[in-house]
């Protein structure tokens, strides 16, 4: 039996993966799932998707930035920021291929006793029955889901799994009674985590600069 690596959000570092899984003796055996956010802010999108289409060990749980950059393909109306303009021109060449993979990414993985999001879960809501917007968005439980400012869901949430996430950048993995936030700002010039599903052993690299500002 493999190891299962669920990895924070990489956006497009992807040498910083590559030195994760170097760090983690990847196997063939062994799976890694990253909680969302794959492209857009780094500077290599492209490589980060070719990897993750190509290997079968590879899979991960739609982000807001992917979502954005996917409604953006299909025609809906959405406006992108800078990063995501930049992002959706480095890979317009091969645009149909990544947005069909974009595309087939779920909301959430379920992994036994843990479960992937990119962002949250609203507290007492079956997963089936969260909104897309939460699962891609959500920070706090308030007037506004992507506010930093009020109670973090994460704090409130004690459900049947641990939930394991990503979106809200901190130094250390945020935790909760049953949740770990596994975005510690590799993009911002900080580290890159995963975390050993089977173990509970935490693993990162430090990134090579700070792609955008903190």
């Amino acid at each position: 039996m493999g190891r299962t690596l669920v990895v924070g959000d990489v956006h497009g570092c992807y040498d910083e993966l590559l030195a994760l899984l170097a760090a983690a003796d990847f196997r063939a055996e062994d799976r890694l799932i990253c909680v969302g956010d794959l492209v857009v802010k780094g500077e290599k999108s492209r490589e980060v998707l070719d990897l993750f289409m190509r290997d079968a060990r590879f899979s991960s749980v739609l982000g807001n930035h992917d979502r954005a950059l996917l409604r953006y393909w299909q025609g809906k109306s959405v406006k992108l920021s800078w990063q995501q303009k930049r992002c959706r021109d480095e890979l317009a060449d091969g645009r149909e291929a990544y947005a069909a993979y974009l595309g087939s990414l779920p909301r959430y993985i379920y992994l036994g006793t843990h479960l992937v999001v990119h962002a949250g879960l609203r507290p007492g809501v079956p997963p089936e029955r969260q909104s897309v917007k939460d699962l891609t968005e959500l920070r706090t439980l308030g007037g506004h889901r992507a506010s930093r400012e009020g109670t973090p869901w994460y704090e409130v949430y004690d459900g049947e799994w641990t939930v394991l996430f990503g979106h809200w950048p901190a130094p250390a993995p945020r935790r909760g009674p049953r949740a770990l936030g596994l975005d510690t700002g590799c993009v911002r010039g900080e580290r890159l985590t995963g975390l050993f599903v089977e173990t509970g052993e935490l693993l990162s690299v430090p990134a090579l600069k700070a792609y955008v500002a903190r």
